[in-house]
């Protein structure tokens, strides 16, 4: 059971603007490891916005990007292929430390210049196109590409690039000139940011405790104390916001909802977030080779049925990888994937189909609704003649050989196709990188194509010839943009931004308040 940590005022509902400082959020996901610049994971994504900041800022309030001043005041393209930015004077690290261009450079060149190996992978599949970061002055910095890049507001805005302090870093394990994968691992373990909030406490797994940090450079935290506490199981933590052991839980199913709203004291939000749960399959598995056979998996999947069923109608079921918020590159006009059950017991017959078993594996948990859709598709799928089972697993298959199908999720990690398809799903990503997903010269001729052009109809006519590709070969089917909600005490203000990327749990000036009873 969690223990309490509000105040007999803070549970009993607040009417002061004190008894407000503390809040308890439970959470179905706790992450394993606090390091923005080697995570990706939807876990992860929450934790980071309130303690760490960017060059360039946002405005989350808005869909569109509305770029803004962060820890860099200003910025201009100085050459085609180099940004200089001034740095914002007197901001301090948690530790105490004063920020300067020599942190920036380091933070960033970790990423650009990447040898720790998570870094390496997300260098490469988001940051591929950045050279490395330059000192001018303490307070000037430059940065240099490979290519014209057409994204640089984004890409600077970017979770993976928030800034850390270099001697802290370079101090935590061995030799303090000299940045260690030792000192990433354990950093990882005692972040140390820029933000509102401090981590005042991480245990992996367990609970991540931040406290207001009075000497951060901005308008000051609504917040003296948050924690996030993991509570895998959902009647757990609907258990906990209706006893005041927390005041916003995380992850509710839609079918949860109406119990929840039943209860005067209690609220509800929601949204179709900014990423696909999605089915992928391995184009390498020696049964799945065929692309008929894979086209016939996605073909049998009526996803506007697991829609209805799972989300109750509040899901949004996409004809192709696209969302609403890459903004003029949003593209629902194109039919990638569709529901057509004859078509897919047709390419079986025509494929030769001898009924081998195919495997859906999935996560017990990780996902809202994701076991029962797994249980859903193989329903499916035996319909239209595929011999299939479920297999859970705790723990991620993706680049396991024997790995036909899974549940994965394809994140919104920033607002454009190639910060969600493209992230996954480029030459040499992760996808193609773990072994499931295979792209030639054709593919890399059309990726670059799209991902470089300063024109968005060229880039709009270069991402219809990928979708046709996936048609063609799919490894991938996006089943549908969960509906998730997060429920609350009546007296919480607070909902997910449309600006941010999914799950963030923003507690920064303006993004949470309290009602007077």
């Amino acid at each position: 059971m969690l223990r309490l940590l509000l105040s007999t005022a803070l549970a009993a509902g607040l009417s002061t603007g004190l008894a407000a400082q503390e809040i308890t959020v439970g959470a179905a996901n706790v992450s394993d490891y606090l390091d923005p610049g080697r995570d990706h994971s939807n876990v992860g994504s929450q934790f980071y916005y309130n303690s760490f900041d960017t060059l360039i800022g946002k405005n989350h309030d808005k869909l569109d990007a509305e770029w803004q001043p962060a820890l860099a005041t200003e910025w201009t393209l100085v050459e085609p292929k180099v940004m200089e930015l001034k740095l914002r004077e007197g901001v301090v690290f948690h530790n105490g430390e004063p920020m300067t261009a020599d942190d920036v450079v380091f933070s960033l060149n970790r990423m650009y210049q990447a040898d720790f190996p998570p870094y390496v992978v997300r260098s490469r599949d988001r940051l591929s196109n950045f050279v490395k970061a330059e000192k001018v002055d303490d307070f000037t910095v430059r940065i240099s590409v490979e290519k014209e890049e057409p994204l640089w507001e984004t890409l600077l805005n970017l979770q993976q690039v928030m800034i850390i302090p270099e001697e802290y870093t370079k101090g935590l394990t061995g030799d303090p000139q000299v940045a260690e994968h030792d000192d990433f691992e354990a950093f990882s373990l005692a972040p140390v940011g820029t933000g509102p909030y401090r981590v005042a406490e991480f245990i992996p797994g367990e609970r991540v405790v931040y406290e207001r940090f009075d000497d951060f450079w901005g308008e000051t935290a609504p917040l003296a104390r948050a924690t996030v506490r993991q509570v895998p199981e959902t009647a757990s933590r609907v258990t906990a916001l209706k006893t005041g052991e927390a005041d916003i839980v995380t992850n509710i199913a839609p079918d949860q909802l109406a119990m929840i709203e039943t209860d005067p004291n209690l609220r509800t939000v929601g949204s179709a977030t900014p990423l696909f749960h999605v089915m992928i399959m391995n184009v390498n598995h020696p049964e799945l080779r065929d692309p008929r056979i894979r086209q016939a998996m996605s073909l049998a999947i009526d996803r506007d049925l697991l829609n209805e069923a799972l989300w109750l109608g509040k899901a949004v079921v996409p004809s192709t990888h696209t969302l609403e918020e890459f903004g003029e590159l949003y593209m629902p006009e194109l039919t990638t994937f569709e529901y057509d059950p004859e078509r897919a017991r047709a390419l079986l017959e025509e494929a030769g189909y001898d009924g081998a078993e195919i495997v859906y594996t999935s996560f017990p948990t990780y996902y809202t609704n994701g076991l029962l859709a797994a249980q859903a598709i193989t329903e499916m799928w035996q319909e239209v003649g595929i011999n299939a089972k479920v297999d859970v697993q705790d723990k991620w298959t993706g680049g396991d050989p024997e790995m036909m199908a899974r549940n994965w999720s394809n994140p919104m990690y920033f607002s454009d196709p190639f910060g969600s398809f493209g992230v996954m799903w480029a030459p040499h990503g992760p996808s193609e990188g773990e072994g499931r997903f295979n792209t030639d010269a054709e593919y890399a001729d059309i990726w670059e194509r799209f991902r470089f052009s300063s024109d968005t109809k060229a880039r709009k006519v270069a991402y219809a010839e990928l979708m046709d590709r996936i048609k063609q070969d799919p490894p991938v089917l996006p089943l549908y943009r969960p509906y998730e909600s997060w429920a609350m005490r009546k007296d919480v203000n607070w909902s997910p931004k449309p600006g941010h990327i999914p799950y963030v749990l923003d507690f920064r000036a303006g993004s949470i308040s309290f009602a007077s009873n």
